[in-house]
């Protein structure tokens, strides 16, 4: 009989990964999420950025608050990596100078008024016009909602163009925030379009239309498929290149902004 330290051995379960968030004021005054890991496969302290964000990774024998101090005293080094890499920081009043919007990062104004709501200027620029006093949910509230009018008003340019080889219209389109997916069609004609898409090039966005559009005529990945989407969009390979390249990049731009 196994004596019970081999038991009590076998029986145990590793420890798990931790993860919470919490805000980093940098030196210049801007706010960042930072994203904390308790993992217990960590040796040391680390800090890292990428397009998803900053991550403090602290193995399980760090403290908290050893974690603060190591943050504090990186925070010159995290602003310069942020600039570095052109990581979208979370939309702050007055502080927040770009967005993103068609494959380009829009020059941004602050104006005061009496509610919250984003117009776009004669010069391609854009104007944050809110109160003082407004919080971070008002502002991205109006944020989100200058995004999903910017992106219907572009499936609403591109869709007549596609409807007339098509079985059937879709029965609605949707706009989310999805994880991983850029669009999907439902058995009931419903299409779901990712957000985040109004932040990409025009062409790879319309791209996707068209691919999720190709699906009222096959549902399915095939040859036949396919050449539905090379009779609509020739171009179609370079789109889904640009996504491999910039498409999480986009989908972390659009998590910083409104979560």
């Amino acid at each position: 009989m196994p004596s019970p330290s081999r038991l009590l051995s076998r029986s145990a379960k590793p420890a798990s990964i931790l993860r919470d968030s919490l805000r980093l004021t940098l030196e210049d005054g801007r706010e960042i999420e930072v994203l904390r890991v308790r993992d217990p496969r960590a040796r040391r302290i680390r800090l890292s950025i990428s397009e998803r964000g900053t991550r403090l990774t602290l193995p399980l024998r760090a403290s908290l608050v050893s974690g603060d101090v190591f943050l504090r005293q990186h925070r010159g080094w995290l602003a310069a990596q942020i600039d570095a890499h052109g990581a979208t920081l979370p939309l702050q009043r007055g502080i927040t100078a770009h967005l993103p919007l068609h494959g380009d990062q829009r020059p941004l104004r602050w104006e005061g008024g009496r509610f919250s709501h984003v117009r776009m200027d004669d010069d391609g620029a854009l104007t944050f016009v809110s109160p003082e006093h407004a919080g971070a949910a008002a502002l991205q509230r109006a944020l989100r909602e200058f995004y999903e009018a910017r992106a219907r008003a572009d499936i609403g340019r591109w869709l007549p163009a596609y409807l007339s080889g098509l079985p059937r219209a879709p029965s609605r389109i949707r706009l989310k925030i999805m994880s991983s997916q850029w669009g999907s069609l439902a058995p009931d004609g419903t299409l779901t379009l990712d957000l985040s898409l109004v932040l990409a090039a025009p062409s790879a966005f319309e791209y996707v239309l068209v691919h999720e559009l190709c699906h009222l005529i096959h549902a399915n990945h095939s040859r036949d498929f396919w050449r539905e989407v090379e009779a609509r969009c020739p171009g179609w390979r370079d789109e889904r290149d640009y996504f491999r390249e910039h498409g999480r990049r986009l989908k972390a731009e659009l998590h910083a902004l409104l979560s």
